[in-house]
Order: C-alpha cells, then sequence, then structure tokens
C-alpha cells in the first residue's frame, strides 16, 4: 500500500480536494476514481469526500493500493543503476534484453528488476521511457504508480530530456537538423513503422559527432516519442542505424542488436524534487564500428 501524504497550503485554503489531488499532486484521474471510490481519503486521519473542501494546515493522506501483477520468474543479473530514489530508478540495460515481458518466452529486464528487488509480493512494473530489445542504455523505471504517470506526464516535454547516440550508415548531408516526418504502421506490419503523410508528428534532433568515410556517430534528441522514430527517421534520411534488421541490414558483429544506445537522460524527481542527471558512454562493442576508416571530428 503506497501512501501520498500532502499538507494542505494557506494558498489552498477552500478548496476542493479533488483539485488538490488532481492539480497539485498530479494524479491521473483514474488512480483518484480508484482511490476514491475505495474510501482512501482522508483528512487529519478521518475519511473524506472528493468534493469537500480542504483547510490551510490539514493533512491529506490518500492510500493507492498496488496492483497485483501476473507471476514473475527472478532473472538474476548485475544490473547497473546510476541512480535510485523511493520512487523510481535509472537502470543501464543491456542490450539484447526486452524491457518488458510479452507472450514470447525469456527474460526480461522486467524479471531482472524483481529479482535485483528480492522478489516482492505483488511487484508491479512501471517503465517510463521503453526502450527496444536491441537497444542498450539509459530507463527510466517508476516504483509506484504514481510516480510512473508524473514522469510520463513530462516524457515528451523539455522537463524530460532523452539523449541517444547511434552509430549510422553513411552520414546526413547537413551535420546538424531536426527531421519531422510523421510516422505510422507499414501497410499489413505489426511492428514494422514508416515515414507517410498520414501518420503521427514525429521529430528528431540529430547532430553529427563523428564520422568515418563508412559510417557516422550521431547524437539524437526526441522531441517526440513514436515507436521507433529514431530507427524510422534515420532510415529515411538513408542513414539506418547499423545492425537495424527491421530498416537496415543485420551486422553480425554485433548480434542480437543495433548500434543505438540511450546515452543521457535529464528530469526532475517526483520524490525529491531534485534533478536527476544520468549518463551512459557508449558501449565497447558500438564504439569498434567506427573505427574502421580515419575519423573526422565535428564540435
Amino acid at each position: 500500500m503506497q501512501e501520498l501524504t500532502y499538507l494542505i497550503t494557506s494558498a489552498e485554503e477552500g478548496v476542493l480536494l479533488r483539485k488538490v489531488a488532481l492539480a497539485t499532486l498530479r494524479m491521473s484521474q483514474t488512480q483518484f476514481k480508484r482511490a476514491k471510490f475505495q474510501g482512501a481519503l482522508l483528512l487529519d486521519g478521518r475519511s473524506a469526500h472528493a468534493d469537500e473542501r480542504v483547510h490551510a494546515g490539514q493533512r491529506l493522506v490518500i492510500r493507492l493500493p498496488k496492483k497485483k501483477g501476473p507471476p514473475l520468474e527472478p532473472y538474476s543479473l548485475s544490473l547497473s543503476i546510476p541512480y535510485q530514489d523511493e520512487g523510481l530508478l535509472v537502470i543501464d540495460k543491456p542490450a539484447p534484453l526486452p524491457s518488458v515481458s510479452s507472450r514470447q518466452r525469456g527474460f526480461t529486464l522486467e524479471n531482472a528488476l524483481f529479482s535485483h528487488l528480492g522478489c516482492p509480493e505483488n511487484f508491479v512494473y512501471h517503465p517510463v521511457n521503453r526502450l527496444d530489445k536491441g537497444t542498450s542504455g539509459l530507463m527510466a523505471v517508476a516504483l509506484t504508480p504514481h510516480v510512473q504517470q508524473r514522469l510520463q506526464a513530462a516524457l515528451h516535454t523539455e522537463g524530460f530530456l532523452r539523449e541517444y547516440l547511434a552509430v549510422c550508415e553513411g552520414s546526413p548531408r547537413e551535420k546538424e537538423g531536426v527531421i519531422r516526418q510523421p510516422i505510422a504502421k507499414a501497410d499489413g506490419a505489426s511492428i514494422r513503422r514508416r515515414v507517410t503523410a498520414g501518420g503521427k508528428a514525429a521529430a528528431t534532433h540529430y547532430r553529427v559527432l563523428r564520422q568515418t568515410h563508412e559510417r557516422s556517430l550521431l547524437s539524437l534528441l526526441l522531441e517526440t516519442g513514436r515507436t521507433h522514430q529514431i530507427r524510422v527517421h534515420l532510415a529515411w534520411l538513408d542513414c539506418p542505424v547499423v545492425g537495424d534488421f527491421l530498416y537496415g541490414q543485420e551486422d553480425g558483429s554485433i548480434p542480437g542488436r543495433f548500434a543505438l544506445h540511450s546515452h543521457r537522460l535529464a528530469f526532475s524527481s517526483p520524490v525529491t524534487g531534485e534533478p536527476v542527471r544520468s549518463e551512459s558512454p557508449l558501449p565497447k562493442e558500438l564504439e569498434r564500428l567506427l573505427v574502421s576508416a580515419p575519423r573526422l571530428c565535428y564540435h
């Protein structure tokens, strides 16, 4: 059982409890409705109504029961966790490793985190930014649904920075720019995406960091978060990610993965209010993809 505790301020004198929960605590409508119908709203220790008006100095407590997740098998994996507080973790995910469990067999980051936390009863996985199986690097995982909701609300804003590094075939004509091309499912495909006029708006900022005669290293910032966005946009530029079997060509030197890495995350923790800044260097197996020819550097 998770509890949200908040001391009502003078600025909130006479405000509806509902408004404090949704606007100040930033609970989702679903979370608040569940708490309301389960009698989990408390003011100074007594049961309260959603439309009750609060007063300065009152102590608001909202109890959020955790959902029971499906049975998980623990997966013993040494996890690199550059940041952790009471509400979230930043994990440096290896590749190839799926982020979440699915109908397919095999262990995932979800199983590994379950094991890392000591196989807690009623464990529920709350990923914030998901990474493809073949993508390595930093991924935020919330420990409660409320923290997950707060972080996901900030995910596609300036308050949540996501920088990726990608080793690509060839190099863009312009050394820096923004790819603004809509993305949709490819015809008849369940996974594959494509750039098409009827798709959803998508924007990827890129900058060439290093270049050989055959490949380049790009820094990429996501303005939106469409499925396979970076991979689709770089393929559209005729610079597919090295090893991308879906939008380019598989590379036997990096089996099971492609040359895309979540390099940097920056956001504010909903629990502590402090800035969270984590970086993960380009993995060695991806760095080796760039040594086939002399390098040209851009600053």
